[in-house]
């Protein structure tokens, strides 16, 4: 389920990265007087040379790799947390001539801090779902943009001017 939602995510955030990319569509204009026919011809090799020459292909439809392996956060943080404060307090409880109330205010800080460790656990993994996704764009982007400047090389140096 997990990682059907990082998909998803990688997904849409590959949409709105590759959205400008798709809308900023190479101009090719034939400057030799090239023909349709010719001009698709030339299009149609250097698709093929630029994706040899690059390994990516504009056409494909794009794969995710596998998300960061999740850490899970430490089940009972908040349990955890209240019996060590609670054995704390006892202890500090018994020293001050009074273990029950120690051990009620020890129970009570302890589990505010396992909360709180588990909340930040949460946070770190969430940051590093987000990371993985935003190198996952960048890598897209940037073999897009290899292919790019190859087919344009390509349709370059067949006399067509490229925009």
């Amino acid at each position: 389920m997990r990682t059907t939602i990082y998909m998803m995510t990688f997904m849409i955030l590959l949409f709105f990265v590759s959205g400008p990319a798709l809308a900023q569509e190479m101009i090719i204009y034939p400057a030799k007087g090239q023909s349709q026919e010719q001009m698709d011809k030339d299009k149609f090799e250097c698709y093929n040379w630029a994706k040899q020459q690059t390994g990516f292909d504009p056409m494909e439809v794009p794969k995710a790799t596998a998300p960061p392996p999740k850490k899970e956060a430490k089940k009972g943080g908040v349990v955890r947390g209240g019996a060590r404060g609670a054995l704390v307090g006892v202890t500090a409880g018994a020293i001050a001539g009074d273990a029950g109330k120690g051990a009620a205010i020890g129970a009570a800080s302890g589990a505010l801090i396992g909360g709180m460790r588990r909340q930040d656990q949460r946070r770190q993994q969430e940051q590093a779902e987000q990371q993985w996704a935003q190198e996952q764009t960048a890598q897209y982007q940037q073999r897009r943009n290899n292919y790019n400047r190859a087919y344009g090389a390509c349709l370059e140096g067949r006399g067509y001017t490229i925009r």
